[in-house]
């Protein structure tokens, strides 16, 4: 595994360099239903959409071409895969000859499908940024005090059961180690739902709860899900991370009752 030790520089295309790590494992460690090995019985929908901002490789001339990309892995995938050996990955179309994009695009599709288990959707290109989150309501004015940054305390999550409303939330202040380097990772979180109406206070203290939390983007939004499905019991939810750039890539993990509309593809401002 490349993640947080030295890795060399790749001098060539090396398909070998993506590393997958098992859904499951996360999945077990929250007690999340369906976490077998093709994910039956999940209780959600989604996806991972990733953007990857520094993607090269040359022409059949030699002469280096350049893009950005979208890559989309669905969350019911075997296995989702390490951010470090997908830049490594990408790197390594940096000093090979392709006959032309569409042979760039292809290849690194069915690449990412043979380690995620899965068909993964590829294009070139980025969403636009845009103010979807803004449409929210913001949790972070909230005036309260905050002592509790770790582990995650599902405690906090209060809901009125007389009060059944539907409202989207949003919080910038989502934070997360990565469980290997303890590098942070930052995001903007969405919360869309309905059911009974939650307690701002004790979600946005829920959400603080992951600053120094160890665990990799996908299993957190898979955790605030779980954890909100089950101390509020909302009817329908879904809960979108846009997460910071970092080594060329972002990373923006969606999970949805069944039902739930996708959300629009889009950037956040810091991304």
């Amino acid at each position: 595994m490349p993640l947080g030790r030295h890795v060399d520089y790749p001098r060539e295309y090396d398909a070998s360099l993506l590393f997958p790590i098992a859904r499951a494992l996360g999945r077990n460690e929250i007690g999340l239903a369906g976490a077998g090995p093709h994910d039956a019985g999940l209780p959600f929908i989604g996806s991972d959409r990733w953007h990857a901002y520094e993607l090269g490789w040359l022409d059949g001339r030699g002469k280096p071409r350049v893009a950005t990309a979208t890559l989309s892995i669905p969350a019911a995938s075997p296995h989702l895969i390490e951010s470090k050996s997908l830049k490594l990955y990408l790197n390594s179309f940096n000093a090979t000859r392709f006959d032309d994009d569409e042979a760039v695009r292809a290849r690194i599709a069915a690449d990412l499908a043979q380690v995620a288990g899965s068909a993964v959707e590829v294009v070139f290109g980025l969403p636009p940024i845009d103010e979807q989150t803004e449409m929210a309501e913001s949790l972070d004015e909230l005036p309260i005090a905050f002592d509790h940054y770790g582990p995650p305390q599902p405690d906090f999550l209060q809901s009125d059961a007389d009060e059944v409303v539907e409202e989207s939330l949003t919080s910038a202040l989502l934070k997360s180690n990565c469980p290997v380097t303890g590098q942070p990772d930052w995001a903007r979180v969405r919360i869309d739902y309905r059911g009974p109406r939650l307690d701002r206070a004790g979600l946005l203290r829920y959400l603080v709860s992951f600053r120094d939390h160890a665990g990799f983007h996908e299993q957190c939004v898979e955790q605030i899900f779980h954890d909100l499905m089950q101390r509020a019991r909302p009817q329908h939810l879904s809960v979108q991370a846009r997460y910071t750039r970092r080594g060329g890539l972002d990373i923006n993990p969606w999970r949805a009752t069944p039902g739930f509309a996708a959300p629009a593809a889009g950037r956040d401002l810091r991304q």
